[in-house]
Order: structure tokens, then sequence, then C-alpha cells
């Protein structure tokens, strides 16, 4: 992983459809809003922008927490705008700033982190997991 400096900034854009409501990905009872999980999946979409560029071949970067607060709600039509700022890095952990805005308020802000990983060291535990769960389904 080359070096990731404090500060740097990525973003995210989302225009706003009925498949991102809260009525649809969530409960069908829920207002006709920009469900959580969608602002989330901006926010954290804006923080893997911001680290692209500092990932060598092999590595990805995975969401490991959020905390998050969403502050106001959106409706089918707006843009959302999510930016991520990097604000530590120790070792493989970084930390995000992470802000939503819909075009005429803050949406949304909090933290996230996410965890440098490689690939193919990912690929061998899962596939010992679930040689695992296969070995566990057969007793």
């Amino acid at each position: 992983m080359t070096t990731i400096p404090l500060g740097i900034t990525g973003s995210f854009t989302l225009d706003v459809k009925p498949e991102h409501l809260a009525s649809q990905v969530k409960n069908p009872t829920l207002p006709h809003v920009l469900a959580t999980p969608v602002m989330i999946l901006a926010m954290e979409n804006a923080a893997l922008s911001a680290i692209a560029d500092y990932l060598e071949p092999g590595e990805r970067a995975v969401g490991t927490a959020i905390d998050v607060r969403h502050l106001a709600a959106t409706p089918v039509g707006l843009r959302v705008v999510a930016t991520a700022v990097v604000t530590k890095v120790d070792g493989q952990h970084i930390v995000f700033d992470v802000t939503a805005h819909d075009g005429i308020e803050e949406i949304g802000k909090g933290t996230h982190q996410r965890m440098v990983i490689d690939l193919h060291r990912l690929q061998q535990r899962l596939d010992a997991k679930s040689a695992r769960a296969a070995a566990t389904r057969e007793n």
C-alpha cells in the first residue's frame, strides 16, 4: 500500500431514484425518501474514491465501521453528493469524516473506517471457511 496522506478527499454522486427510497429498500409503509442504507452506500463509495489511487494491485479497502447520522430527508429527483476526507491512517486502518448533501442541505454526517486487505489472502480465508461450513453441514 502506498502511503495515504491525511486530508485527501473523495466524492460520490447519486441521483435519487425510486429504487433508492426507504419505501422500496426497507418497507413500503415508510416515507418516499432516500433510505439511510443508500446514503451510507454513497458515503462508503466516496471513501473508496478518496483512496483508490493509493491501493496496490491485489489490494482493496473494505468497510469495518460506520457511525453516521441521517439528518434530513431527500425526495426523488435530487442529487446527493457524499464526501469523505481521510482523517487518520494507522497501518492498514483508515478513518474518514463523511458527509452527504442533497443540494439543499446537509443530510448526513459521521465517520467511516476501512481496512486495506490483500485479496489473495482474503480468498484463502473464505475458501477455508466455506470448507468448514460444508464439513459442518455433512455431519
